[in-house]
């Protein structure tokens, strides 16, 4: 954001969040974690750099959009790899021919599929890339809740039994941000088509069904959500993220998956690298073929370090998605207590345990693209 001149306008956009609560049942806070503020050490669960996807997109889009050709409500059906460039068909039966393509559509890619011919149908696995977090969900969506008089802007954390946990986040007056996670082999919402909202919130209104605390309200509400998105966990590793005239870009090369919280990061730090090498390598005078050549192998070159690091240790076994995540009564009780002692002594566990705080990788700088 400081290299793009948009940490200011981040600032002023970002989420008023004033820490983490994590409540059991009853809605009584059981402990509580406040954001590091101090510019220093590890960031908490809150960090210091707090944004809504949207607001985020807005201001990308909005510093961009006078520089930039931006195309709505269509997506590309088709490409092939030609000497000279990509010819590109779009859904809506346009096409045209591109120095590059750039596929950053996200963890269940077309783009990648596409490219590693692994097909164009919504089946994401193994095959193009995808390494699943076997049955572990995550639902997001926002909801129109008014704040209450005497509430504060918190992320509130309640977990269920049957490993379920639901996450509220206030970033607004009037909505809240809804996040519904669980690990569960339920065969329904393992067979929901991607993208079909409806089955989907009624797979997971089942799963979550009777799990107490808020969960009625919020099951209610979710129903008339036009935001809800659901994702099935996982990380995207290939060995190349690049063929020809068409390269990978965030989650769709190498999702960190979500219990990181390093997909934006991730992308957003790819992004500039590739911004970056192919203003190193693509100059005037330069033969375009040779130039996206060398910056598209840079680019690999510099990131993957960086990727490695975000990526290691994540398996379906590891942090709250395997042994720690508590499925009994007995085991929240225990859980719940434990996180109250470790904020009583103001031990930073997000930091050290679940935020990759720890990478040590350099940013590059890249002269070639500042802007004068």
């Amino acid at each position: 954001m400081k290299r793009m001149g948009l940490e200011q306008a981040f600032r002023e956009r970002g989420a008023p969040e004033q820490g983490l609560q994590i409540v059991n049942g009853a809605g009584k806070r059981k402990s509580f974690f406040p954001p590091n503020k101090s510019g220093k050490g590890l960031q908490s669960f809150t960090t210091d750099w707090e944004i809504m996807r949207g607001d985020l997109c807005r201001l990308l889009y909005d510093h961009s959009k006078d520089r930039t050709k931006y195309v709505f409500g269509t997506s590309i059906e088709s490409f092939e790899n030609k000497d000279d460039g990509v010819d590109v068909k779009l859904m809506d039966g346009k096409t045209d021919r591109y120095d590059l393509l750039v596929g950053a559509d996200g963890i269940g890619s077309r783009t990648r599929r596409m490219m590693l011919g692994s097909g164009k149908n919504d089946k994401v696995d193994k095959a193009d890339g995808f390494h699943p977090l076997h049955g572990v969900y995550i639902a997001y969506f926002t909801l129109s809740w008014p704040m209450k008089e005497g509430e504060e802007y918190l992320a509130t954390v309640y977990t269920a039994t049957g490993r379920r946990a639901i996450m509220v986040r206030r970033h607004k007056p009037d909505k809240v941000q809804i996040y519904l996670m669980c690990k569960n082999n339920s065969e329904r919402l393992k067979n929901a088509p991607r993208g079909d909202v409806r089955e989907e919130k009624e797979a997971l209104a089942e799963i979550f069904r009777d799990a107490g605390w808020r969960t009625d309200e919020i099951l209610k509400d979710m129903k008339d959500a036009d935001d809800f998105y659901l994702e099935h966990m996982g990380l995207v590793k290939l060995d190349s993220w690049s063929r020809g005239h068409v390269t990978l870009l965030g989650d769709a090369a190498y999702c960190p998956s979500a219990s990181t919280g390093m997909g934006t990061t991730s992308a957003i730090v790819g992004a500039y690298v590739l911004a970056g090498e192919i203003g190193r390598h693509c100059k005037e005078g330069v033969d375009t073929k040779e130039g996206l050549t060398a910056a598209l192998k840079a680019y690999e070159e510099k990131l993957r370090p960086f990727v490695d690091q975000v990526q290691k240790g994540v398996s379906e076994d590891s942090g709250a998605w395997g042994s720690l995540m508590p499925s009994t009564p007995f085991g929240i009780s225990v859980m719940n207590f434990l996180m109250g002692v470790i904020a009583l002594l103001r031990l930073n566990i997000f930091g050290q345990l679940f935020l990759k705080e720890g990478v040590k990788w350099d940013l590059p700088e890249y002269k070639e693209i500042l802007r004068k």
